[in-house]
């Protein structure tokens, strides 16, 4: 618990500094306009989607692939909960597929009785899922949520502080490893609670929390295939749950291998020059378009026109 106590202290005295800490919200949210023509077969997906506040009154379904589909029949995961807390309300992310929602309240039940707290949860998905305006290609089917890797403090968070609040930066400043300061043995006991959980098919972390675990697991390690490193994840850890029965349209990906992707080319590649000091292209890349409802499956029509 010395370690936790410690970690909460760094978590609002280094918070203001963390390079990549999450987008602050606001406490006085505004509606968005209507649409002039939301008709428009060109229009963005994500201006629909966006501007839905309530989920699809249809029977529980994740439609699509984590980055390109919608969500029917979403579930909100309240706000507080005996081991968890929502962080940044005003975005009105916390919704997924029931299964993610029954997972998330299991896995911050096991995790306290690890010694962890409780969960700070950031963003899941909208309330009928589909692309978001901003901060994610994924999580638009209702299985993919972050979890703070900042443990909830021992009293309920202010509005103020779960807008403004910055989660600690985990990853030490020259992107190699992890920051002493801040890591704990409570961090890996966390993670490996969320990637032994059987509908789990993926845990992103930084490239850097990877390398952490692979020095430090001990025991059965087979979880650690499942955990992969990925872009943007030095203050949080994402699960991805796997395509729920009767999700007709779901798209899993591939399930994870037999190896713990701890040596090798496959680890080594997020530490290369290239990755970490990245040069501008001499010429910018074009921006993709923006999907639009075209794009997704044909059913996320019928959940943006449901009740």
């Amino acid at each position: 618990m010395r370690f936790l106590r410690l970690i909460l202290a760094l978590a609002f005295s280094l918070a203001p500094f963390a390079t990549y800490a999450q987008d602050r919200g606001t406490l006085h949210p505004k509606p968005l306009p209507p649409l002039a023509n939301p008709d428009d077969p060109h229009l963005a997906a994500k201006q629909l989607f966006g501007r839905e506040t309530g989920p699809a009154r249809l029977v529980p379904g994740a439609i699509g692939y984590y980055a390109k589909g919608c969500l029917a029949g979403a579930q909100a995961i309240p706000i507080d909960g005996p081991h968890w807390q929502v962080m940044r309300l005003s975005r009105n992310r916390n919704w997924g597929h029931p299964e993610l929602v029954a997972l998330l309240e299991r896995l911050a039940a096991k995790a306290n009785k690890l010694g962890w707290p409780g969960l700070l949860i950031g963003d899941m998905s909208q309330p009928r899922g589909g692309p978001m305006f901003t901060g994610h290609a994924s999580h638009q089917v209702g299985l993919d949520a972050d979890i703070w890797l900042t443990p909830m403090p021992n009293r309920t968070l202010t509005r103020a502080e779960r807008e403004n609040m910055s989660a600690v930066q985990m990853v030490r400043k020259d992107r190699l490893d992890i920051d002493p300061r801040v890591w704990t043995p409570a961090h890996l006991k966390v993670i490996r609670a969320a990637a032994e959980a059987p509908q789990v098919e993926r845990i992103f972390v930084n490239a850097a929390i990877k390398k952490a675990l692979c020095r430090e697991a001990t025991g059965n390690r087979q979880w650690l295939s499942k955990v992969r490193p990925m872009y943007g994840h030095d203050y949080h850890f994402h699960i991805r749950i796997k395509c729920p029965p009767g999700s007709v349209g779901c798209e899993s990906q591939r399930p994870p291998d037999d190896h713990e992707h701890c040596s090798g080319p496959d680890l080594a590649y997020w530490f290369s020059d290239a990755v970490l000091h990245p040069k501008p292209p001499k010429v910018p890349p074009k921006p993709k378009p923006p999907l639009t409802l075209a794009d997704l499956p044909a059913a996320c029509r019928t959940v943006l026109t449901a009740p």
